[in-house]
Parts: C-alpha cells; sequence; structure tokens
C-alpha cells in the first residue's frame, strides 16, 4: 500500500449490502438492549426466583446428553445459528467482500487482533495476583458486539460515513472469527474424537449439497442438525458447529443458465439473519444477563472483584486503546492516509464504541467460571457496565461529529446524473 487511501469506500453493490445487513443489525440491537433490560428487572426483582427457575429448567432428551437448561440451550443452539451467519459473512468477506484485497483488509484485520490482544493483557494483569481460576477470563474482553454497538449508533442518531461503517462491520467480523477460535481450542473440554468424527460425516453432507445449490431445507436442516448434536457430545462448544456449516457454503453464485442470480449465502442469510437477530440473540442475552444485583453494595462487591475491575478496564481503555493505536500504526507504517471524509477522531470514536462487548463476552463468562459462580456473575456486572462506559464515551465523540456526518451522508446520496448510483460511488 504505497501512499495509498485507508477506509476509502467500497463499491455501491457493496455499499448497499452493508446497509440492509446494518439495518437488520440495528432493530436486533433494540430488542437486545430490551430483553437485556427486563431479565435485570426480572433478576432484581420479588419475582427473581422464577427468573432463575425458568433459566434453568430442563429440557431435552437425556439418552442423547440433549437434557439442558433452557439457559443452555439458549447458548450452544441458539447461538449456533449466530455462529452459522458468522461464518457466512466471513466466508463472504474473504471470497468477495472487504478482506479480499489485502489492501483494504490489513487495517481492520490489524485493528480487530490489537483489539483482541491488548484487552486480554489488561485483564491479565488486574488478574495476575488473584489465582488461576480467574486468569481463565483472559478472552472476555475481547470480543466486540455488533449489534449492541448499532443500536447504540441508533439511539444517538448518528450518520456514519460508509467507510466507517464498513470498518466497523469489518472488524466485527475478524473479531468475530478470532473469538471462534478462542472458544474452539481454549475453552472446549472433554474431548470426545470418535463424536467429532461422526460429526464429519452430516458436515460432509451438507457440504456436498450447497455446493450443487440445493437449498431444500428438509435437506439442509436435519444434516445441520446432527452436525450440531455431535459436535456437542464431542467437547467443542457446539456454537463452532455453526461456524463450519457457514465455512461450508458457497459464496458466489454458480452463473448456470436458470439458476438464481442470488447466491446460497445470500439466500441463507436473508432467510437467518432476522431470526437470529430478532429472536436467536435476545433469547440468549434475556437468559444470560440476568444477575442479582444485590443493590448498591452488591454491584460495589462485585465491582470490587479483579476478574470485574479487569474486563471494565479491558473494555473501555483496552479495546480502545487497541484498536486505535493498531489503526494509527499501521496507517503511518505504510505511508497510507485517512480518506478525506474521515479524520482520527472518528476512528477514536469508533474504537471507543467497540469496547461493546456483549454475547460472546457473556457467552465466554459462562464459558470461563461457570454459569451461576460468583465470578460469572461479577463478570456481567462488569460487562454491563464496561459496555455502558464504552457506548456513553463513543456516544459524546461521535455525536459532536454528527453534523459532519450528515455533510458526507448527503454527498453519498447525491445523484446529479439520475443513473442510480451516488455520484460518489460512480466516480470511485
Amino acid at each position: 500500500m504505497q501512499r495509498g487511501k485507508v477506509f476509502s469506500r467500497s463499491s455501491y453493490p457493496e455499499y448497499r449490502r452493508i446497509l440492509s445487513i446494518l439495518r437488520t443489525e440495528t432493530v436486533g440491537g433494540g430488542l437486545l438492549l430490551a430483553a437485556t433490560v427486563v431479565a435485570l428487572i426480572w433478576a432484581n426483582s420479588p419475582a427473581a426466583d422464577s427468573y432463575f427457575a425458568l433459566r434453568d429448567l430442563k429440557i431435552g432428551y437425556e439418552p442423547w446428553h440433549l437434557e439442558l437448561s433452557l439457559g443452555h440451550w439458549a447458548s450452544d443452539g441458539l447461538l449456533a445459528v449466530f455462529f452459522f451467519l458468522a461464518g457466512l459473512e466471513l466466508k463472504r468477506e474473504f471470497v468477495a467482500g472487504e478482506l479480499r484485497k489485502p489492501a483494504r483488509a490489513v487495517v481492520p484485520v490489524a485493528a480487530a487482533i490489537g483489539g483482541v490482544v491488548l484487552p486480554a493483557l489488561v485483564y491479565v494483569l488486574f488478574n495476575l495476583g488473584s489465582g488461576g481460576e480467574t486468569l481463565n477470563g483472559w478472552a472476555i474482553p475481547t470480543a466486540t458486539d455488533i449489534a449492541f454497538a448499532l443500536a447504540v449508533l441508533a439511539v444517538i442518531n448518528t450518520h456514519l460515513p460508509a467507510a466507517l461503517r464498513t470498518f466497523l462491520l469489518t472488524l466485527a467480523v475478524v473479531d468475530d472469527l478470532i473469538a471462534i477460535g478462542i472458544i474452539a481450542f481454549f475453552y472446549s473440554t472433554g474431548l470426545q474424537p470418535l463424536m467429532l468424527v461422526a460429526a464429519l460425516i452430516p458436515l460432509a453432507l451438507f457440504t456436498f449439497l450447497v455446493q450443487k445449490r440445493i437449498r431444500s431445507w428438509y435437506l439442509l436442516l436435519p444434516l445441520a442438525l446432527a452436525t450440531w448434536g455431535f459436535v456437542h457430545a464431542s467437547g467443542i462448544h457446539a456454537t463452532v458447529a455453526g461456524v463450519l456449516l457457514g465455512f461450508a457454503v458457497p459464496v458466489l453464485a454458480s452463473g448456470k443458465k436458470g439458476e438464481p442470480a442470488e447466491g446460497l449465502a445470500e439466500h441463507l442469510e436473508h432467510k437467518l439473519r432476522p431470526f437470529s437477530a430478532g429472536f436467536a440473540v435476545p433469547v440468549f442475552a434475556f437468559f444470560s444477563a440476568g444477575v442479582a444485583l444485590g443493590g448498591l453494595d452488591g454491584m460495589g462487591a462485585a465491582l470490587s472483584d479483579p476478574v470485574a475491575l479487569g474486563i471494565v478496564a479491558a473494555l473501555v481503555v483496552g479495546k480502545a486503546v487497541g484498536v486505535f493505536g493498531t489503526t494509527f500504526l499501521v496507517t503511518k507504517t505504510t505511508r497510507a492516509s485517512l480518506d478525506s471524509s474521515i479524520a482520527w477522531i472518528d476512528l477514536f470514536g469508533l474504537a471507543l464504541l467497540a469496547g461493546i462487548g456483549f454475547t460472546v463476552s457473556l457467552l465466554i463468562g459462562e464459558l470461563s467460571f461457570g454459569a451461576g459462580s460468583a465470578h460469572n456473575d461479577h463478570a456481567k456486572v462488569a460487562i454491563l457496565a464496561g459496555s455502558l462506559i464504552s457506548a456513553l464515551l463513543a456516544a459524546v465523540v461521535l455525536k459532536a461529529r454528527n453534523r459532519r456526518y450528515r455533510q458526507v451522508q448527503a454527498d453519498e446520496e447525491r445523484d446529479d446524473d439520475g443513473d442510480g448510483v451516488p455520484d460518489v460511488f460512480a466516480r470511485a
């Protein structure tokens, strides 16, 4: 990248695709916020026992080791849909999106890595003297919740330029890839190789069918469920099955005569994203976010735990410095420059926004300490507190730039020649 520009606009079709994804995730983020609030109110009300009884209610078939609590079904089952879509989006980005071009990929990839490594180091520094168990939570503050972040943007009514929206989504996609690897390699227990080998059979059949562009749900769904079931039984977290299934789906349309112009990955994304954003993730949040705070004394005790202190510091400081600092270093060392529509303060606001860690952070908290444990409850409080602080700081920075964003948005929507493509994209 010789004196190129970073954060420049993508193509118009890519811009429209990203806008469509962000709209869905923004609605999902609102539902996520609502589910979290309901869970917190219920878990701290006189009827709290009924909330925890519902969360811990077990259903399923025990001979197949699938008699799980509702909370467990939400984290292992419903979140598999979320990770399936993450797998689809990851593959699409590497095959046909922003990550297929090394010059465009280097900054968001580096920023995502910096936004994982530094928060993990901050957390470890806070917990070095607290014993081995607390160090298990090192990965909790490493993930960014795109839906929650977009909900914050919707609430503060900011108008991010297209390049920043693309960067935010790409950063979140790479973040998800790293989180998937962390869950698979560091939070898998009691590995059962035979079950893992068995999972390859339905996965291979699913891959064969989707590569043939077969869209019949009655063929694909049973194979997907079988893959999930075997991976769950193997000791690897079941959400990894969703990622593997997503990676199997072809991104590009076959181009054959009579075949739909819409690729299978795009088709499945359109079908499943509303379910994931509108139901799966909010339900997971409802069962995971509920924690008895115990009033001000309880919150004080929770936030005095090194686990909680480490998470808050990592989300608020570690994420912001990691994402912004890495972006700055990569940009300067490659002698690139920012696009004219963006300033460094915009990147700092986005880096603060990346400190909103929720869905995957809650999941890793449970994997680190166990559902219902004291450390896990303290981690939940810290995730909520750190995400709230990050959101407020990001809102201050980004809202202050909203007048500039409105000017950029007006430029991105202007179509003086009436050809249906905004002029800034036609010139790109």
